[in-house]
């Protein structure tokens, strides 16, 4: 078979699963997960061994540190992905779930309620414990998953899929219902994006790269988990020590993940008391600053910012500053140079607060907190499968909910609709 005649094939296979997948109970789908979870335990060796084979070609193939680090798979890491099979297995699951209900005159009885969303399809880079985590997530909400990682990890996914496939069926997994690309070129993404019979939503899962490419090709739906350009805004009112702290959290905590602060707007009121020993915390914390100028007479040690600065997902030590006139200034600059994943504002005005929550057009807006916390596990969702940046279907931090649909449950007794009655003229 050619890639088209391949990937249509793991298509129909993964939409016949989809159909046994919203049988499923709770109970049975939390048993396959335990299954899942003593499955990998089982592998491990075998799992280790075909990561060794994806390590090994990584450095064959020049692949950096910090790219092998994401790659392997240590014990550590096999540890997190059993224990994340348990956690999802403990939570709530969605499917079913009754929405609304109401009854109409003519007595039919009118439920919404969720529903698996059908066959999805993740495309990922790297880290092979993306395979473990999205198969959990998908499949405890009765979807059927097409997993695609990429080359340098496709031995370490296909131990991983083999395992939760083989752990899973023996407790009554549906065949087919996690499924793993085997084939490493491209053209398998492009068909991927492109099998509108079989698969219902598209989630890809890497860099801006990736993200754009799946987006410009793609056919089925896609929910995009798009950088983060994350500002934090300091108002004129704030408490500078709240202050000094948020932004200090928001740089520094963990700087190499998408809802870091890249950028601090600055109220011009309060820039002269603010700003010195901001810039004292960051740069003691090894962060390079690049303001503009205002910010640059309070900071003398900060390069100039460039206005490609004010786009830029910095992912690193790195941040911009600006000085702002009024929150207005500062939600124009979120709103033109932002990526709608996570902002917030210092304040102690509760106009400027109303203003700023309003008016922000970004999936999680903070009062008087750190960015850091836009994260399923932190918001109290449980696991999460990314954090979208569009509106439609899901927005923010996307858990199991957010991977269901919902459908119309209409109970009648026998109703009719009645003919229209035409009048004469």
């Amino acid at each position: 078979m050619n890639t088209q005649e391949q990937m249509a094939h793991i298509g129909q296979a993964a939409k016949q699963a989809s159909r046994q997948l919203a049988r499923l109970s709770a109970r049975k789908k939390n048993s396959i997960l335990e299954a899942m979870a003593e499955a990998l335990e089982a592998h491990r060796t075998p799992i280790q061994t075909a990561n060794a084979k994806d390590l090994q070609a990584g450095r064959e193939a020049g692949l950096s540190s910090a790219m092998l680090d994401r790659l392997e798979l240590n014990d550590a890491r096999i540890d997190s992905m059993i224990k994340g099979l348990h956690d999802v297995a403990v939570l709530n699951d969605p499917v079913g779930d009754e929405i609304a209900a109401w009854n109409r005159p003519n007595g039919l009885h009118i439920s919404k309620v969720r529903a698996p969303i059908g066959v999805i399809g993740i495309i990922f880079e790297s880290r092979p414990n993306v395979t473990c985590d999205a198969a959990a997530l998908c499949f405890k909400t009765s979807n059927a998953v097409i997993l695609r990682g990429g080359k340098e990890a496709i031995h370490s996914n296909l131990a991983i899929a083999n395992a939760l496939q083989e752990g899973g069926e023996a407790k009554g997994l549906p065949p087919n219902a996690i499924q793993l690309v085997p084939i490493t070129d491209r053209e398998a993404v492009r068909e991927l994006c492109r099998m509108t019979d079989y698969l219902d939503l598209i989630i890809p899962r890497g860099g801006e790269g990736l993200i754009n490419a799946v987006a410009e090709m793609a056919l089925v739906p896609v929910i995009k988990h798009y950088k983060g350009i994350c500002h934090t805004y300091i108002d004129a009112t704030a408490k500078l020590d709240m202050a000094w702290a948020i932004a200090e959290n928001a740089k520094c905590q963990r700087p190499g993940v998408c809802n870091a602060m890249e950028t601090l707007l600055v109220h011009q009121a309060i820039a002269d008391d603010f700003l010195p020993t901001m810039g004292e915390r960051l740069q003691a914390a090894g962060v390079t600053i690049r303001g503009d100028e205002t910010t640059r007479t309070h900071i003398p040690s900060a390069q100039a910012a460039t206005e490609e600065d004010w786009f830029t997902e910095y992912l690193d030590l790195t941040l911009a500053i600006r000085v702002v006139n009024d929150t207005e200034a500062a939600i124009d600059h979120i709103n033109h140079y932002g990526s709608g994943h996570s902002d917030a504002i210092v304040t102690q005005d509760t106009e400027s607060e109303k203003q700023f929550l309003a008016e922000v057009d970004s999936s999680s807006v903070y009062v008087n907190a750190s960015t850091r916390f836009t994260d399923g596990a932190e918001f109290g969702m449980g696991a999460e499968i990314g954090i979208s940046t569009d509106k439609l279907h899901a927005r923010g931090p996307m858990g199991l909910e957010e991977l269901t649909t919902y459908k119309f449950i209409i109970e009648g007794t026998g109703q009719i609709r009645p003919s229209l009655k035409h009048k004469k003229s």
